[in-house]
């Protein structure tokens, strides 16, 4: 028996994940994510540091020449005898993809076509943009639209700077724009003065579609996503820090670095310009079901990312000693926030502190199979609630889509 098709029978369709921690070199580390306060800079000064940790991830970090192998892909851990093998997640879903996430994603994507991920910053990121799927093609990538969602248990700080820029002013012209990103190399080229920015609250989120420019604040953030590390930064100096070039042009082909039109064609501009970003982008929690109906069972479950058809996620909470069955339509990664107890036969806590390289928990991906059979959640504390985050790809048959 292969060992994907071993460790899916033994957690009875439920697979265990180990922490996939992401250096950055042009981010400082927020230090919200519990990796040990040693470990931040563990992969060396010129990697920069560990400011993100993936979930439920298939897709490979694009971090340039330095990248190590495997780097942003999720492995599963499997404990056979006295011993734990750790393979690729992507790997899995390659061989026995339809028993994992359900013949309805694989027949259309032969992948799973999402992750999520902690983003941990301590100060604003540049204004920057992910290109639609159109362009991604021209450098062989997929667009990404994100979602963003604060979870209250990694933000006891809000961090250097949190606000985020989204979008372009209405009234601003392209020309302006494109002034902007031939003065990149000139200091400071002022991009955001063409903006808007919000200030960000835990417990709340953001959706954030390929093409819009944004300027993440500095809030620890939840980012479901589509299957894509591509990016290009519009901004050329963030808290005094000058962008490297090379990440302007780092959505181009080769063959077309230098070309600002093309910069500015990846600019959804209609979707930048609108001047209710907040009404169409904005997220507050929504109830599952009836909320006095869920709390009387013992359990809250809210949609928090809901806006886009490529991914959505809720936050369920399980209420002290109590013991519920949740059944969802669909696959699904999770990631432990707080408490601790059982989910079928797998233990499950929230650790305070993590090392890299150590093993943990709290974070698993559920087969579709024993998501619409059901999974049985035990909180073994008479205090804590347990609280999970999940994160589903394209097309949720539970959800319908905000737009």
């Amino acid at each position: 028996m292969s060992l994907a098709k071993k460790a899916l029978e033994q957690g009875e369709g439920i697979l265990r994940l180990t922490p996939t921690w992401v250096p950055r070199s042009f981010c400082v580390p927020g230090r919200r994510i519990k990796l040990h306060p040693d470990d931040y800079y563990c992969l060396g000064g010129e990697r920069g540091g560990i400011d993100e940790r993936w979930f439920s991830s298939t897709t490979p970090a694009e971090n340039g020449p330095l990248t190590s192998k495997n780097e942003g892909l999720s492995h599963i851990a499997l404990e056979d005898g006295d011993k734990t093998e750790l393979f690729l997640l992507k790997d899995a879903i390659d061989e026995i993809g339809a028993e994992i996430i359900g013949s309805r994603l694989w027949d259309k994507y032969k992948s799973w076509p999402m992750y999520s991920k902690f983003f941990d910053n301590m100060g604003p990121l540049p204004h920057h943009i992910h290109p639609s799927d159109e362009f991604g093609k021209l450098t062989g990538q997929n667009g990404k639209p994100e979602a963003y969602y604060f979870p209250p248990q990694v933000n006891n700080h809000g961090g250097d700077f949190p606000y985020t820029f989204f979008g372009i002013a209405p009234g601003t012209s392209k020309e302006t724009i494109l002034e902007c990103l031939k003065n990149f190399n000139k200091g400071d080229n002022k991009i955001t003065n063409y903006s808007q920015a919000f200030r960000l609250q835990p417990g709340t989120g953001w959706n954030v579609p390929p093409g819009m420019l944004h300027a993440p604040g500095s809030l620890c953030t939840y980012e479901p996503q589509k299957a894509s590390d591509i990016f290009a930064m519009y901004q050329s100096l963030v808290n005094e820090a000058i962008i490297p070039d090379e990440l302007l042009w780092n959505a181009t082909p080769k063959d077309r670095v230098g070309d600002f039109d093309l910069l500015v064609e990846m600019i959804d501009w209609d979707l930048n310009v609108n001047p209710n970003i907040m009404d169409n982008h904005y997220m507050e929690p929504i109830p599952v079901e009836d909320r006095a109906e869920m709390n009387a069972k013992g359990y809250d479950d809210k949609w928090i990312c809901y806006r886009s058809h490529d991914y959505s996620a809720k936050e369920l909470t399980i209420f002290p000693g109590q013991t519920v069955t949740i059944t969802d339509a669909a696959a699904y990664g999770m990631i432990m926030m707080q408490g601790y107890g059982k989910m079928n036969n797998w233990d499950i806590e929230t650790p305070a502190l993590i090392r890299f390289g150590q093993l943990t928990h709290d974070e698993y991906f559920v087969s579709e199979k024993a998501a619409q059979a059901g999974v049985k959640i035990t909180n073994h504390s008479k205090t804590d609630p347990i609280v999970m985050l999940k994160h589903f790809g394209p097309d949720n048959p539970d959800l319908k889509v905000w737009e």
